[in-house]
């Protein structure tokens, strides 16, 4: 038993003696070990490695990622060749269009006194940036002229650049600002399309039949709100703009406005106002979703 505690202790001892000699190092011997490492000149090793040890593994880690590389680059090359630049491949989760107003400035709360037009000046200065693209001279150059009431479908090849109808600034009439610059501070521009004014690609609204607008006071006195006048006349998207094809090849594609006047709405208060879009297939009344279909903003006018 004593010779077999005294094997057990032996490799205590080596243990100790390891610590005790190590413990003992300077910071000149610690350095001098790490230089050793770095760079022994008599084995002609760095980092513990030969020469033709670093090349082998360095060889071995280019070979792996370049396999890496070429295998991600070929999975890649397969998916695209299943995907059209110009056409999404899958459609069926795409909701029906959603909307939204102009100007866009702080939220959907538009508030201005009509007395000081330093309060409605931002409205029209953002409105006559939007409506620059939609000048009768600037489609008048770059779109061409419609059939109107019925779907302007372009047959062709997808990659083929597709013409655009024409929209003019001169149809939003009192609201288009170009007789009076500065009327434009009680009409709001009203788009047509996904929301962020995106478009649908190969999306037909109201199945045959056009798209119309209504407002009306979302919440409370539906008198606060007597009176709208709608631009174009008939407040209805016109079938011709439609389906979209894409940025890609409806390059020139300036989506479809209404705009509304609101001529008679309560002064000094705020009036929650909600704008649907009505037709087939359009859907205008999920409560967790105030763009689907409609917009719903406040109005606040001072005297």
């Amino acid at each position: 038993e004593n010779k077999h505690e005294e094997q057990v202790r032996i490799p205590d001892r080596g243990e100790d003696k390891t610590k005790a000699e190590m413990g003992s190092k300077t910071w000149a011997d610690l350095a001098g070990d790490m230089k050793m490492f770095l760079w022994n000149p008599e084995e002609r090793t760095c980092l513990g490695r030969t020469a033709k040890s670093w090349g082998l593994i360095l060889l071995f880690y280019f070979i792996f990622y370049t396999c890496l590389a070429g295998m991600f680059a070929f999975c890649m090359y397969v998916m695209l060749l299943t995907l059209s630049p110009y056409t999404p491949t899958y459609r069926d989760r795409v909701s029906p269009p959603g909307v939204m107003i102009r100007p866009y400035l702080n939220g959907f709360t538009i508030a201005f006194n009509a007395s000081q037009p330093s309060t409605w000046q931002p409205y029209v200065d953002s409105m006559h940036h939007f409506l620059a693209a939609y000048d009768d001279k600037v489609q008048e150059e770059k779109n061409i002229e419609c059939v109107s009431g019925q779907y302007f479908i372009q047959g062709g090849n997808e990659s083929e650049e597709k013409k655009a109808c024409q929209f003019k600034r001169s149809l939003l009439q009192n609201c288009s600002g170009i007789e009076d610059p500065t009327r434009t501070w009680h009409c709001i521009s009203y788009k047509h399309g996904c929301l962020l004014v995106l478009q649908i690609i190969g999306y037909r609204p109201g199945a045959g039949v056009p798209v119309s607008v209504d407002c009306k006071v979302q919440k409370g006195n539906e008198s606060d709100l007597r009176s709208v006048n709608f631009y174009p006349g008939n407040g209805t998207f016109d079938l011709m703009y439609y389906p979209y094809y894409g940025k890609i090849t409806h390059v020139n594609y300036t989506s479809p406005l209404v705009a509304m006047h609101f001529t008679d709405v309560k002064k000094n208060y705020l009036v929650p106002i909600q704008c649907s879009l009505n037709g087939k297939g359009i859907i205008n009344d999920v409560n967790s979703d105030r763009f689907l279909g409609r917009i719903i903003f406040t109005l606040s006018i001072g005297k």
